[in-house]
Order: C-alpha cells, then sequence, then structure tokens
C-alpha cells in the first residue's frame, strides 16, 4: 500500500514537472496592450491583477534590474513551486450564507498593532532598481493604505531616509541580517538605529545562513557579493535579545521543528519563508510547511503568531494561508514590481489585493476573512492527500 502511494505521488510529481512553467498567466495582456515596445511603461489602468506588474517589469526594466527582483536558486524549482502549490488545493464553496459584509472583515492585528487588512510588505531589498523614489514609494503606499511595510536592510535608501517618509504613527518592522561572527558592539549598533528609527518589531532573517546559489543572478552580475557561513543557534538568539527591547520576529522558518522551537524559546512570531526560494532550491514552500504545522502541530498557530510569504499572487493565495492558521501574509516581488509605476503603483497593488481576498472569501461562502478556517479548502486535492497532512472535513 505504501509503495502503491508513493508511486502515485512520484507519477503525480513528474507530471506536475513536466508541464510549462507560466512565470505569469495568460489573461490577455499582451493582446491588450499590442503596440507596447520593449522598455516602454503600459498605463497603470491596464494592470488588473498582480501578476500584470510582473509582465510591466520585465518589458520595461534594464534585464539586470528585472533579474535582481526575478532570479532564484539553483534551477529555480522553489521559485516555481512557491507559485504553483497554491493551485494543487481547491476551495470547497459554501452557498446560501450571507457575505454581504464580507469587505468590512478583512482588518487584522500584527503583534497588537491594527492594519487594514491581512498582507504585508515584506522585506525586498533595492526598490530603486525599479525606481528612483525606491523605497519610498513602498513605505508612503503602505501608510496610505494602511498595511505593514518591513523595510530591509540592504534597502536603495537608508533606515533614516525610510523612517522620515512614514506618515505619522505608521508601524513598520526592520528587517535585519546579523553577522554572527561580528563583535557584540556591530550589533548593537544596528539595534539602536534601527530602534532611533522608531521601528516598532526587528524582522531577524535566519533562512541564508549561506550564501544562495542563484544562477540566473551570476549571469547578470547581480547575485550576493557577501560569502559567510553564520552560527546561527538558539543560544545566539538568546544573546541578541538582550540587546534591544524590541521584539524580534523570526523569518525563514521552513519546517515544524523549528516552528515547535520557535515556540519553546518564546519568540512572539515567526514568518514561515524559504526566501522567495532565492536561497536553496528544494525548499518547501510556505504553505507546505503551514500544511506541516497544522498537521503535527497545531497548537503552534495558537501559541504565536504566524506569518507566511513566498508566490502568493492572488487573494486565493491569502485565503488559504490563512486558513491554516497564519495570521498575515506577505508579498515581497509583487510590490517591487508594482513600483516601476512609482507610489501609484504600489497602492494599486494593494487595493486590487485587498478587493481580490473579498471577493474570494465571498464567492466561496466565508462572511468574515479573519474566521476561515481548514474546511474552507479541500486538502486532499494536493499531492499532501496522504501521510497524515490536513486533508480538510470528511
Amino acid at each position: 500500500m505504501i509503495k502503491s502511494v508513493l508511486a502515485t505521488a512520484a507519477l503525480a510529481t513528474g507530471a506536475w514537472a513536466a508541464r510549462p512553467f507560466l512565470n505569469e498567466p495568460d489573461t490577455g495582456i499582451e493582446l491588450a496592450l499590442p503596440d507596447l515596445a520593449v522598455g516602454e511603461l503600459p498605463p497603470l489602468d491596464a494592470m488588473v491583477g498582480l501578476p500584470d506588474f510582473d509582465y510591466a517589469a520585465r518589458n520595461y526594466l534594464p534585464v539586470e534590474n528585472y533579474t535582481y527582483y526575478r532570479n532564484g536558486a539553483g534551477g529555480e524549482w522553489s521559485y516555481r513551486n512557491n507559485l504553483e502549490i497554491f493551485h494543487q488545493f481547491h476551495f470547497r464553496p459554501r452557498s446560501m450564507i450571507d457575505i454581504s459584509k464580507v469587505n468590512q472583515t478583512l482588518k487584522t492585528t500584527i503583534l497588537g498593532h491594527e492594519f487594514s487588512a491581512p498582507f504585508f510588505i515584506s522585506p525586498a531589498a533595492r526598490a530603486g532598481y525599479g525606481h528612483p523614489d525606491a523605497e519610498l514609494n513602498l513605505v508612503k503606499a503602505a501608510g496610505a493604505q494602511d498595511i505593514l511595510y518591513m523595510p530591509a536592510l540592504y534597502a536603495t535608501k537608508t533606515i533614516e531616509e525610510i523612517a522620515a517618509a512614514k506618515k505619522e504613527g505608521q508601524v513598520v518592522f526592520q528587517q535585519l541580517y546579523l553577522d554572527s561572527a561580528a563583535d557584540d558592539e556591530v550589533t548593537q549598533a544596528l539595534f539602536d538605529r534601527t530602534e532611533a528609527a522608531g521601528a516598532d518589531a526587528i524582522v531577524f532573517t535566519i533562512d541564508s545562513a549561506a550564501n544562495g546559489n542563484r544562477q540566473r543572478a551570476a549571469r547578470f552580475d547581480v547575485g550576493s557579493a557577501v560569502v559567510a557561513y553564520e552560527a546561527y543557534s538558539w543560544d545566539y538568539l538568546d544573546k541578541i535579545r538582550n540587546m534591544t527591547d524590541l521584539p524580534i520576529i523570526l523569518k525563514g522558518i521552513g519546517s515544524v521543528e523549528d516552528a515547535k522551537l520557535a515556540v519553546e524559546h518564546k519568540v512572539p512570531a515567526i514568518i514561515l519563508s524559504n526566501h522567495g526560494g532565492r536561497q536553496v532550491d528544494g525548499a518547501q514552500s510556505s504553505l507546505e510547511t503551514a500544511l506541516e504545522i497544522h498537521a503535527d502541530a497545531p497548537e503552534v498557530f495558537e501559541q504565536i503568531e504566524v506569518y507566511a510569504d513566498g508566490g502568493v499572487r492572488y487573494g486565493a493565495d491569502v485565503l488559504k494561508l490563512l486558513a491554516l492558521g497564519v495570521k498575515a501574509v506577505g508579498l515581497g516581488r509583487p510590490f517591487l514590481y508594482a513600483n516601476v509605476f512609482g507610489q501609484e503603483g504600489v497602492e494599486k497593488a494593494i487595493e486590487l489585493l485587498k478587493t481580490e481576498i473579498a471577493y474570494d472569501a465571498g464567492n466561496i461562502g466565508v462572511p468574515d476573512v479573519g474566521k476561515i478556517g481548514p474546511e474552507a479548502v479541500n486538502w486532499r486535492t494536493g499531492f499532501y492527500g496522504f501521510g497524515g497532512k490536513p486533508q480538510g472535513p470528511r
């Protein structure tokens, strides 16, 4: 029986891998813009979904700039899986339910801070490759739309410049890379700088302990120049927590074991992530990690706040993560692509995603986005319908 299940799974996985990969689906944008020249920016009102911004950025930006955003590790199978995994699982729409106020239920809290929607702008470096105002567009758009922004340490603009562009009272969580070999004074100085800029939390990226094998990036000389092997450990986390009063969120959890350890070490929140498929090819997606936690340690979702990013392009993707217990969902590349249009483009992307979440929730019979549960999805339709994974209602 086990052999037959494994054989079936192998065949299914092979069939999926044989599918032609679509970086973004064909929904007619090229037919709608037949005269768009390479290097030309299409009109913003032609963007009707987040994948459209990828198309626009690829057509508009120099290849090196676009490649920096687009590239993944190795053969980019994890990048591809991040996008495609959501479509392996199907909703179980319910009818005859009053969903007339679903668009009023998107509000959420993240570490106690209130926001207008259950998604955020994930840390993503070098926004200046897309627009001269770089991260200033992102922080202003996030403030105007009342969603969370997590500026990246390796941003085009400085921590201080981004902080100066915040609207009054705006909450940001600052992402940091830490050098485990550095003197404590160096780490302390970075924490002090983050606190002085008014960040409300630190997002410590832990899934890049070594350099990523980014072949596409190497071809265009836009890969990382940093070659280091970090000595990250739970003892290291305990040490750095004594250097700041800010809560430290761990970004890059990729297994149920590490999620459980985060709980044990009293981490306030974690972000399920494989670094956008940019660090190690073959790392499972955040949806797969969420499935793993839901199956083996569902209590984690109640013990700490769990966020997730990677491959999210649709409101439906957000809902599937929320259904498993994820509290908020991050997006990086889509907002960098939208940034080629400036702040207005980023705001439009935010508005589109808010609308999609409300539409899709309503169409599957979920009247309150904040109360969606695993029963909204048929988890048996994917390759994870065996081996103890969440199966949905029977």
